[in-house]
């Protein structure tokens, strides 16, 4: 099966071209590691630095070739063009348990390491007037958390989790009609986990798999998935847009079949976004979005704290439930070469109350994403992206166990991403 495009050698140059920026991106993936804790849940709210400057909005209003990784049915609009960002993530993590029965040392720390960077890359390259092929690489999100002061809060010292995902995707989007366009992309996606500190739950009464749960080291999991979207222009101002990623089918963290429940298994949800872009004039854009996170669905993070064995079939988890968020964009031409965005973003949360004591090593407490950014052209072909994002601190109390004790996880984040694209 292949695309046929007629004239000398196009077709043998394309497809050479195609091979060789897969490559890249291929060899780019098992080189970069993107650890944090990120801003839906654990998933980043938005990929590209255009995206972020409006708050992970825009699944109806693609432009570049990262669109394959919100809604492969835009690299219809993108040409052949190169993407390229990174962001500097600041997530900064604290806790706070009280007196009292329980399972957490009592007094408060923050997590060390604040700082993470985090790439994007994506390239378009048009097959014909109606198909547009794309390749992207990307850190997914991840979470991490460093406690270095005393017993840590568990009593095994130095406490911490590191999950870090990277997606590599490959697809096209088509254009059917003058209207309509869809797009597939296939994922493969790569991730690396390890834990310390945890050995008040390295033993036969907490674990199905004790020896497997903390101090092991990296351990690494492949798999992937697929992602769908559509494009749809109700008029010549107003279109919608819908995009689908499947679960992300994992190999199991065999270091860690201790600690996840399902002997391992650690699966990355589903998750959809629709929205709707509307032109208000030829030079401002506004969009509204809404997104979903399917954390319900994979054990090892929403079964609740306690249940069963750690491990086990129905072992305990992060009691984490699904994520909805809506999201609000706008998109402003101020000059022929300046372009100015800003957007907000609110999610419901992961966490409830009552599953705060473990959810010291994730503490993904954040609702709220204000963000700004702005492309500047500094040549026919070239231009610079900014984009910056502050989400303000939330805290999340709960008991720790039924023995009274409380405790305090608590969040804010700040994040400044660079960007350039180059298009043929």
């Amino acid at each position: 099966m292949g695309f046929v495009i007629e004239g000398r050698g196009l077709k043998l140059s394309l497809l050479k071209k195609i091979s060789m920026t897969a490559g890249v991106v291929l060899a780019a993936g098992t080189l970069v590691a993107t650890e944090a804790a990120a801003t839906e849940g654990y998933f980043q709210n938005a990929l590209g630095a255009r995206s972020k400057g409006m708050a992970g909005a825009g699944v109806a209003n693609s432009k570049d070739a990262t669109a394959i990784t919100l809604n492969p049915a835009g690299l219809v609009h993108a040409g052949r063009q190169f993407n390229g960002s990174v962001s500097l993530f600041m997530p900064f993590r604290s806790y706070s348990a009280g007196a009292g029965a329980g399972g957490v040392v009592p007094g408060s720390q923050k997590s060390k390491r604040n700082i993470f960077a985090v790439p994007n890359m994506a390239y378009s390259q048009p097959i014909n007037d109606t198909t547009t092929f794309g390749v992207s690489l990307s850190g997914n999100g991840g979470m991490n958390t460093t406690y270095k002061n005393g017993a840590g809060p568990f009593g095994g010292g130095t406490t911490g989790i590191d999950l870090t995902q990277v997606n590599i995707s490959a697809g096209f989007g088509k254009q059917l009609g003058k209207y309509f366009s869809f797009g597939v992309a296939p994922i493969f996606a790569i991730q690396r986990f390890k834990a310390r500190g945890l050995g008040a739950f390295d033993n036969a009464i907490a674990s199905a798999n004790p020896g497997s749960v903390t101090n092991r080291g990296y351990d690494y999991s492949v798999g992937g998935g697929v992602r769908f979207g559509v494009e749809f222009q109700l008029d010549e101002n107003i279109r919608v847009g819908a995009s689908y990623q499947s679960k992300l089918l994992m190999s199991r963290f065999k270091k860690y079949s201790g600690l996840f429940a399902e002997n391992g298994d650690f699966d990355i949800p589903s998750n959809f976004q629709v929205g709707v872009a509307f032109d208000v004039t030829p030079d401002l854009t506004l969009m509204v979005d809404y997104r979903y996170i399917n954390y319900s669905e994979i054990a090892a993070i929403s079964n609740p704290n306690p249940l069963g064995q750690l491990g086990a079939s129905n072992g305990s988890g992060f009691g984490w439930v699904d994520v909805q968020t809506i999201k609000f964009g706008a998109e402003y031409q101020a000059t022929d070469d300046l372009t100015v965005r800003a957007g907000y973003a609110y999610n419901t949360g992961a966490i409830p109350k009552s599953q705060v004591a473990f959810n010291i090593l994730a503490p993904a407490t954040v609702r709220h994403h204000v963000t700004a950014g702005a492309t500047y052209k500094f040549s026919a072909n070239s231009d610079v992206e900014f984009a910056a994002m502050f989400a303000p601190s939330v805290s999340i109390t709960g008991p720790t166990s039924p023995g009274g004790q409380l405790t305090t996880i608590k969040m804010h984040q700040v994040e400044f991403t660079v960007g350039y694209n180059y298009r043929w």
